[in-house]
């Protein structure tokens, strides 16, 4: 008898491999291999959560527009183009579904994001990478990969895991260069921690096209990640065609009402952003003076890259790290075993690395 077979593709699929949340046989642990928000949600956010679980035997709004309104009214675009997903990943999957299968082609830069191999092999496209100068997204290598069967471009922008960005004008050059049969996926994750003049998140890219989607989420910034709250600025049709696709009531209510107050604490929401404006630079001197190469971010984490000599190699940080607790993210499954993503975390968080780190330092330098 003949076994049951999934779709092409399902099988190459390698699964995601989460940060890890936890150390065998130790309690009280420095998570930072998560880039999730070092001061947590709003306290409004949470109170909304909590007030939600009254209305636990209803409905959610299926059309979630509420959060759209808000979402709208915050960033300056139209609720009826907004799409809000299970986290960014939803929209991804949904994205792909739509626009590729079996014989297309779905492109990313060498060290982007990790589910858009995963995404792509899911509908039986083929991923296809094009590579990096200097761990920055490089537009004519992305371009000049473009085939007859490219269907979608993914650009994180900032970058997960290197942290870098490309600016306003470079991220239009792409969209001008792309085709029209190709949709670009400007995918902003990290967007609102980004303090550089030259950027854009993409709204304006995605307002003048009928080509560009903007993802956005509510994991990172807004300190939500447990709830699963993404969405996406498009085009009216595209809008249409993820409202097609996405499964009936897929933002519970708790979400909904915590985003809604996520969205609006203006005040919790600077004080995210002086914490990482303050603590980012300060980690990243700290460990450049130690003689690590610190990658240049501009989101709320950093990718340090170690030495490959014996005893000194990102893998023996790694296991010197988890020896006092701290938990940075390894990399290797980005195509970059040599480095360690470490998040930005509270004070206390941020000077016990740079102390564990300077010990582990000061063993392989002697």
């Amino acid at each position: 008898m003949k076994s049951l077979m999934p779709r092409p593709g399902i099988m190459e699929i390698k699964p995601y491999t989460p940060g890890k949340s936890n150390l065998p046989g130790l309690q009280n642990i420095i998570k930072l291999s998560s880039n999730e928000s070092a001061l947590g949600p709003s306290q409004r956010a949470v109170d909304a959560f909590i007030k939600a679980s009254n209305d636990l035997h209803l409905y959610p709004d299926g059309e979630v527009a509420g959060l759209r309104g808000a979402i709208g009214d915050v960033y300056g675009v139209d609720p009826a183009r907004l799409v809000c997903g299970a986290g960014s990943d939803e929209l991804f999957y949904n994205l792909a579904r739509a626009y590729a299968g079996p014989g297309d082609e779905i492109l990313y830069s060498k060290h982007g994001f990790n589910i858009y191999p995963i995404v792509a092999h899911a509908v039986g496209a083929t991923p296809v990478t094009a590579p990096e100068k200097e761990l920055v997204f490089d537009v004519d290598a992305v371009l000049g990969a473009v085939t007859d069967r490219t269907r979608i471009v993914f650009i994180a922008n900032p970058n997960n895991p290197t942290g870098s960005y490309i600016p306003r004008k470079e991220l239009k050059r792409l969209r001008n260069g792309l085709p029209e049969k190709i949709l670009l996926v400007i995918d902003g994750a990290y967007s609102e921690y980004v303090r550089k003049s030259d950027y854009t998140d993409g709204i304006d890219l995605v307002t003048d096209s009928q080509n560009t989607v903007m993802t956005r989420t509510f994991s990172k910034i807004y300190g939500l990640a447990s709830l699963r709250v993404g969405w996406a600025f498009c085009p009216e049709e595209i809008a249409g065609v993820l409202n097609r696709l996405r499964a009936p009531f897929n933002i519970t209510s708790a979400a909904q009402a915590a985003a809604i107050e996520a969205v609006n604490d203006h005040e919790h929401i600077n004080a995210s952003l002086t914490h990482n404006d303050t603590w980012l630079p300060w980690l990243q001197d700290k460990l450049s003076s130690l003689g690590l190469h610190v990658h240049p971010s501009v989101g709320n984490f950093l990718l340090v890259r170690f030495p490959e000599s014996p005893g000194s190699t990102a893998d023996d940080a790694n296991k010197f790290l988890a020896s006092k607790g701290i938990i940075p993210r390894e990399t290797s499954g980005y195509g970059l075993p040599q480095c360690l993503r470490i998040t930005i975390g509270k004070e206390y968080e941020n000077r016990a690395v740079e102390e564990a780190l300077s010990e582990f330092v000061s063993v392989w330098k002697t």
